[in-house]
């Protein structure tokens, strides 16, 4: 319906009146190797976040870009944050849109590293009685399209976050970097040697800091992701506007 920041106090007095549902993307900005550029989550979440804007009662966040990001700290150009600092800002952001009435968001989140955080913070929501906010994570969305696009494991600037970068915005992928990205890159996420992890750091397992078979990537593919990855998000809001807010809260103790 709108976003929030573009609104003045007296417009957004309204646009909150009848808003069911906020979307509040996050991400973070840090390394995807030497093709993509550092704002890959964070602008891939704000994508997906600003397909809400053509729904009645939604009501658009500003984009958090910076996130749980420290196991990219070797390379440069990557920000981040603690993860009880990420989960507070979540949480007051989101409590101080419930004192405004919207007591009901999805979380868009496009980096896998603050997923742990966004529970934490839905949960302590969710239990304080403030309001119900469920991340939202896109590539989990489209796992099953994506096996079927690509023949990697992946994780991380693979074929599926190249290809959905390249479609959204094609000046910040470099094509001729794809080469070198997987070259460097390992096949799956992490490294463990006895059942043990002993990869804490993506340049521990990473000399490019990918993870999967970036070459792979096709721009007509990060269409296909993106539009059925905006379906899946959809069909959230819906559910999410139609649930009454006591539905969203605990069960009581039996």
């Amino acid at each position: 319906m709108s976003l929030l920041a573009e609104e003045t106090t007296t417009t957004a007095a309204e646009a909150l009146e009848v808003a069911d549902v906020a979307v509040f993307p996050v991400g973070s900005t840090e390394q995807h190797g030497p093709a993509l550029a550092l704002g890959m989550d964070h602008l891939a979440a704000e994508a997906f976040a600003r397909t809400a804007t053509d729904r009645d009662g939604c009501v658009v966040l500003p984009t958090l870009p910076v996130g749980v990001s420290a196991h990219h700290r070797q390379f440069d150009g990557t920000l981040y944050v603690e993860p009880e600092t990420f989960e507070q800002y979540v949480t007051e952001t989101l409590s101080s849109l419930a004192d405004h009435g919207v007591r009901k968001a999805v979380v868009v989140n496009g980096h896998g590293g603050n997923t742990d955080a966004l529970t934490r913070a839905a949960r302590r929501l969710r239990d304080d009685r403030i309001a119900f906010a469920p991340p939202w994570n896109w590539w989990e969305s489209v796992e099953d399209l994506a096996a079927d696009l690509f023949d990697e494991a992946g994780g991380h600037a693979d074929a599926m976050e190249s290809s959905l970068l390249w479609y959204l915005h094609e000046d910040l992928v470099r094509p001729e970097a794809l080469e070198a990205a997987e070259a460097g890159a390992s096949e799956g996420w992490g490294k463990s040697v006895g059942g043990a992890p002993v990869g804490f750091d993506t340049v521990d397992f990473s000399d490019s800091g990918a993870v999967g078979r970036p070459t792979l990537a096709d721009p007509e593919k990060g269409k296909q992701l993106f539009e059925a990855a905006s379906e899946r998000l959809a069909a959230l809001l819906e559910w999410l506007e139609a649930r009454p807010l006591e539905d969203c809260w605990p069960a009581p103790h039996r």
